[in-house]
């Protein structure tokens, strides 16, 4: 964990930056969202349940990570005043929740509806669905300041049955896509956009084995997505261009969902 005085005071280059507060940095989409707002001049608050790496390669990020398990709500409700303080009190442009749990089973193949213990569930939704609507709540009074924006993401095994993502991911997501237009209507009057995005196959290192097959019998424009790509919608979302854009779920897949 960081110490106290980095805890309660934003590092001094950020002092006039917009501010992103990003779930799930440390690997794939996640990464890449950090480095495309690291280099517009964002700074961008990191959570998760590591510490910090010294392998990611962003402007004051060690000073800029929140140690968050997001399984554990008493943890997410610590890490939020953790979040505010570090705040000092001024405004959140934008929070993206990232962050997402999808567990295999011992052979690595999905779990479905018959095969997920409950515990397993609630802690998928604890992380997937829970946690991102906690944030955006313990947040919102600095996300009002600024009017700001929330970025969930979905995913495409939210609206069909997916052979690599298990029921309780596939759930999950579901319920973070409608989450996504309550939220929008509840935010709203604050001045708060809420929106979501839904990738599809993403080149990244989590890939399933039988992807390729996908690809070529499933998404019109026959290649994988890049976590360059996702973090470019994310950003869209985020600034000026989308100031009237909100409650909307967008499609990142290629095609795959038509």
């Amino acid at each position: 964990m960081l110490g106290k005085e980095h805890a309660m005071k934003p590092a001094t280059q950020f002092d006039n930056a917009r501010t992103l507060v990003l779930t799930g940095a440390s690997r794939g989409i996640g990464h890449a969202t950090v480095k495309k707002f690291s280099a517009g001049g964002w700074r961008v608050i990191t959570v998760s349940r590591q510490p910090f790496s010294v392998l990611c390669p962003w402007p004051g990020g060690d000073k800029n990570h929140v140690q968050i398990d997001l399984a554990k709500p008493d943890d997410v409700s610590r890490g939020i005043d953790d979040i505010r303080a570090r705040l000092g009190g001024g405004r959140l442009d934008a929070l993206v929740n990232n962050a997402a749990i999808s567990p295999k089973n011992e052979a690595g193949r999905r779990l479905g509806a018959i095969d997920t213990q409950f515990d397993l569930w609630q802690r998928v939704f604890n992380v997937n669905f829970f946690a991102p609507v906690a944030l955006a709540r313990g947040l919102m009074a600095e996300l009002a300041e600024a009017r700001g924006c929330v970025v969930n993401v979905t995913s495409i095994a939210g609206s069909r049955v997916h052979p690599f993502a298990g029921s309780a991911y596939a759930t999950s997501k579901a319920a973070l896509a409608a989450l996504t237009r309550e939220m929008a209507h509840d935010f709203g009057p604050s001045g708060i956009r809420v929106n979501a995005i839904a990738p599809g196959e993403i080149d990244t290192a989590i890939l399933s084995p039988g992807t390729e097959q996908i690809v070529e019998e499933q998404i019109p424009m026959r290649r994988l997505g890049t976590p360059d790509e996702v973090a470019d919608v994310i950003h869209f979302l985020c600034e000026k261009g989308a100031s009237y854009v909100s409650g909307a779920e967008i499609q990142i897949n290629g095609g795959q969902h038509v």
